[in-house]
């Protein structure tokens, strides 16, 4: 008896036609949302090689007529922006260098340690850094000028730790907590103390935690304004941000726009290049413990 070979089935034309429209509508959602998020950065970058006579032509136009890097040079040749980038640095590097020591320490003891009243200090460590910065403005103010500190940077790097640390201790405790016991019982079988075994055993495994945490905290103290502003008075301690913000108040009638955008893109530039520097450190970090066994 002969066999009738099955005839392939193909898919419906409507269902083929909507696959298309899905795929289509998805990709100028895609479209839409890298414009929104692109264009600004890029009309900075543009704006900041246009000369001052283009800001204003219309039509608009989306490139320059003419490039210069005359307000690159007249940002990079003032005295004060190029000292507060020095003092954003040291503040910044600071901030995260004092953040990672003492939150890998606590975050150590919380992760790995019993003891009583653990849990209640966990989540007053995450109620710390719910509050806005506006809130606890005039007692950080009080605190600094009671011990002498107004003006000067050590009182940013106070500032700045008030949220950076408990962001730091609350996101590597969840990093100490997922790494496998047998590690450290293995050390301690081999003589090692506990704190041997979180400089050479634990410590190296939190590594992309580390990154991650220092690098977010890092990019919230360089971009901070709101202390920087209140606990700094002249230039001698001010921050990139102050200074940014300063340019186009020293003019009466005009905002130096071009100058204002070329500042903000060297402000910029640092943050970049520690992302790509440091993605794959960022990627390990984010997506450890999403992943269980």
């Amino acid at each position: 008896m002969a066999t009738i070979a099955a005839q392939p089935t193909r898919p419906a034309p409507e269902r083929s036609i909507g696959k298309t429209i899905n795929r289509v509508l998805f990709w100028l959602l895609i479209l839409g949302i890298l414009i929104y998020t692109i264009f600004p950065f890029y009309w900075a970058v543009i704006t900041s090689f246009k000369p001052s006579g283009e800001l204003f032509d219309t039509p608009v136009a989306y490139w320059p007529k003419t490039f210069t890097l005359e307000n690159y040079q007249a940002v990079l040749s003032n005295p004060d922006f190029l000292r507060a980038l020095r003092n954003s640095a040291i503040t910044s590097l600071s901030t995260v260098l004092l953040s990672l020591v003492i939150g890998a320490l606590a975050a150590y003891a919380l992760g790995r340690l019993r003891f009583r009243g653990k849990t209640l200090i966990l989540y007053l460590v995450l109620a710390m850094s719910m509050f806005p910065a506006i809130a606890i403005l005039g007692s950080l103010y009080q605190m600094i000028i009671a011990v002498g500190l107004y003006n000067r940077i050590p009182a940013l790097i106070l500032a700045y730790m008030t949220f950076t640390l408990p962001f730091t201790v609350w996101v590597l405790t969840n990093f100490f907590r997922s790494l496998p016991g047998e590690l450290e019982e293995a050390a301690f079988v081999d003589g090692a103390t506990p704190m041997q075994t979180f400089r050479m055993v634990l410590l190296p495994l939190a590594a992309p935690g580390l990154v991650t945490t220092g690098l977010l905290a890092f990019i919230s103290a360089w971009n901070e304004y709101l202390f920087a502003l209140t606990f700094t008075q002249d230039y001698a301690a001010r921050t990139v941000p102050v200074a940014i913000a300063s340019i186009g108040g020293r003019s009466q009638f005009e905002l130096p726009w071009a100058n204002l955008m070329a500042a903000s893109i060297i402000v910029t530039i640092p943050l970049i290049i520690l992302v790509l520097l440091f993605q794959r450190r960022i990627v390990a970090g984010l997506t450890a413990g999403a992943v269980k066994g």
